[in-house]
């Protein structure tokens, strides 16, 4: 219920230290991709035979971890679907996927379709709270390009001091991209770290890095729950996100992170 949401959040600020360095997953938490990459992992697994995934398959396969990497994970779907090709490569799956998510020839990419999730206004005041060498960007399996490319988009390159993407090393769950992100940063990991994420693998890497996880449900998953007549944090992925360890699962735009990181700090 909200109010057992509300409790979550209470007890989120008021046993730990306040929030004083901010680090933030994109895909499904600063950009709305249900339209692009979650699209190309279909239209990718479609091309290739893999007629039976759908969204709840992709939101099933992330709701249990190591699926961040949207191009291994389309593979792994047509491999696991019985009309899949098993002959297709890894490679050629890449390819397909980037033919769809890029664009190619005159056809535009999915890509063109993300949009902003949370509020310029939250992200100015989150950046004014977390002061100087404190904020990083896209702890993601997504290269470098396609992050600056949304970023500069939607005028928030100059709000964060780092990035950490997948050409950089290990990918979540594995702590390395939240530990690399504070080196960058020169921070030590701790419960002052607050890293915001839309997966469990997201809330593992935190925790294994000691640092605090917090999530926040999908437009697309809290639409659905809306339908349901449901809470914001019911669907597979939220649930799975606060068995993994998450302090709370906000709601997307996540506002209610201002009140973790105090305007006085």
């Amino acid at each position: 219920s909200t109010w057992v949401n509300t409790i979550y959040l209470y007890l989120a600020m008021t046993n730990f230290p306040p929030g004083k360095v901010l680090l933030l997953d994109m895909d499904g938490v600063l950009a709305e991709v249900s339209k692009s990459y979650r699209a190309s992992i279909l239209a990718t697994c479609h091309e290739y035979g893999a007629t039976s995934v759908t969204f709840e398959t992709v939101a099933q396969w992330k709701a249990r971890g190591g699926c961040n990497n949207d191009w291994k994970l389309s593979y792994d779907l047509i491999q696991n679907d019985p009309n899949g090709d098993k002959d297709v490569t890894y490679e050629q799956v890449v390819d397909t996927f980037e033919k769809y998510y890029q664009g190619d020839g005159d056809k535009p990419g999915l890509y063109e379709l993300e949009t902003l999730i949370p509020t310029h206004e939250t992200m100015k005041e989150l950046r004014r709270r977390c002061g100087k060498n404190a904020m990083a960007k896209s702890l993601e399996d997504l290269d470098r390009i396609d992050c600056d490319k949304f970023l500069k988009l939607h005028n928030l390159d100059d709000l964060f001091d780092c990035c950490v993407c997948m050409e950089d090393g290990p990918p979540k769950p594995d702590p390395f991209p939240i530990l690399r992100a504070l080196e960058l940063l020169g921070q030590n990991p701790g419960k002052h770290v607050i890293m915001v994420g839309d997966t469990p693998d997201d809330v593992r890497s935190a925790i294994s890095a000691g640092c605090r996880a917090v999530g926040v449900a999908t437009p697309e998953n809290v639409e659905k729950a809306i339908a349901q007549g449901k809470e914001h944090d019911t669907c597979s992925l939220s649930m799975a996100m606060k068995e993994s360890g998450a302090d709370v699962v906000m709601k997307p735009g996540f506002e209610d992170l201002l009140d973790m990181f105090p305007a006085n700090q």
